[in-house]
C-alpha cells in the first residue's frame, strides 16, 4: 500500500516537472516567434539572423535555401522588393520533441502595403535551445498559392530583347488569366536567319503548396515543365522536357537565372543546360526591356 502511494507520489512530480518543462519551451518558443516578427518588420537583419543556427533550412514552396547567411540575405532581398512589408507570426502549436527540441506549427501573416489584404501561409519549424535560445534548425513554409503567383505580377506586360552577338530577337508578352489563377506568356524568337520560335508559358501555382509551376510548348514541337524557386533577389526556375523536331534526343534540362531590375527591364539567362545528361554551354544572358 506504501509502496503503491510512494510510486504514484513520485509519476505526479515528474508529471509535474514535465509540464513545468513543457510550458517552459513553449514561453520561450512564442517569445522567440515574437521576436523575430519584430526583427523581420524592424529590418533588424541582424536580430534576425540570431533567429537561426549556423546550418539552419529554409524550404519555401518549391526553393531550399541552406545556412544562416544565405536565408537573411533571402529574406533581405524580399524586403527590398516589398519595403512597406510587414508580418506577423501566429503560433498555433509547439510540441517538445525532446529536451532542446521542439516541433513549431502556425501562421505567416504577410501584408505587402498598408491597406492591402493580408496573405496568410501555413509554417512547421523546428527550434532547436542553443545558447539559451530557441533557435530555428528548419522551417517549411507552404505559401499561399495566389501570394506566390502575385510575386510574378511584375513579369505581367511586353517585353523585347535583342541578342547582338547572334542577332536574334525576342518578344514576350506575359497577361493574368483564368481569373487570375495563372500567367500565360507567349514568346517569339526571331533569329537573324532562320524561321522564328514561338512559345507558350503557362504559370500556375500549386493550390496545395504554392510551389509555382510552368509549362512551356512551342512550335518546333518541344516541351518542358518547370518549377519556380525564388532566392529573395531573383528566381531560378529550372525545366526538364523533350526537345523538338529533328533533334536526335530524348530530354533536355536546363535553369533559367531570372533577375528583376529597376525601370522597367529583368534579365534572363539559361544555364546549367544538358541534352541526354550531356553538358551544355551556358547561353548569353538576354536583357529585356518593357516594351
Amino acid at each position: 500500500m506504501r509502496r503503491a502511494l510512494w510510486m504514484t507520489t513520485i509519476l505526479l512530480l515528474a508529471s509535474g516537472h514535465a509540464t513545468a518543462a513543457d510550458s517552459a519551451a513553449e514561453g520561450g518558443v512564442r517569445k522567440a516567434a515574437a521576436a523575430y516578427a519584430d526583427a523581420y518588420n524592424k529590418r533588424d537583419f541582424t536580430a534576425l539572423a540570431a533567429q537561426w543556427t549556423e546550418r539552419a533550412e529554409l524550404v519555401e514552396g518549391g526553393a531550399r535555401t541552406t545556412g544562416r547567411d544565405a536565408i537573411v540575405a533571402s529574406i533581405r532581398g524580399w524586403l527590398e522588393r516589398h519595403p512597406q512589408a510587414t508580418l506577423t507570426v501566429d503560433v498555433a502549436a509547439v510540441e517538445q520533441l525532446a529536451g532542446p527540441l521542439v516541433r513549431v506549427c502556425g501562421t505567416l501573416v504577410f501584408t505587402r502595403k498598408p491597406g492591402e489584404k493580408p496573405v496568410a501561409s501555413q509554417f512547421e519549424s523546428l527550434r532547436v535551445l542553443e545558447d539559451g535560445s530557441w533557435k530555428l534548425a528548419e522551417s517549411i513554409v507552404a505559401p499561399n498559392h495566389a501570394a506566390a503567383l502575385d510575386d510574378l505580377n511584375w513579369l505581367v506586360g511586353s517585353w523585347q530583347a535583342t541578342d547582338a552577338k547572334e542577332g536574334t530577337t525576342v518578344e514576350a508578352t506575359y497577361e493574368k488569366a483564368v481569373g487570375g489563377r495563372a500567367i500565360v506568356g507567349r514568346t517569339k524568337i526571331v533569329p537573324k536567319q532562320g524561321t522564328p520560335i514561338e512559345t507558350i508559358d503557362v504559370i500556375h501555382a500549386d493550390r496545395a503548396t504554392g510551389v509555382v509551376r510552368s509549362w512551356l510548348f512551342d512550335s518546333t514541337g518541344a516541351r518542358a515543365e518547370g518549377v519556380f524557386a525564388a532566392d529573395g533577389t531573383g528566381f531560378n526556375r529550372t525545366f526538364a522536357g523533350t526537345p523538338g523536331d529533328g533533334v536526335a534526343a530524348a530530354r533536355v534540362t536546363w535553369t533559367q537565372a531570372i533577375v528583376p531590375g529597376a525601370n522597367g527591364r529583368f534579365t534572363l539567362q539559361s544555364i546549367d543546360r544538358s541534352i541526354d545528361g550531356q553538358p551544355l554551354p551556358d547561353n548569353p544572358p538576354l536583357h529585356f526591356k518593357r516594351k
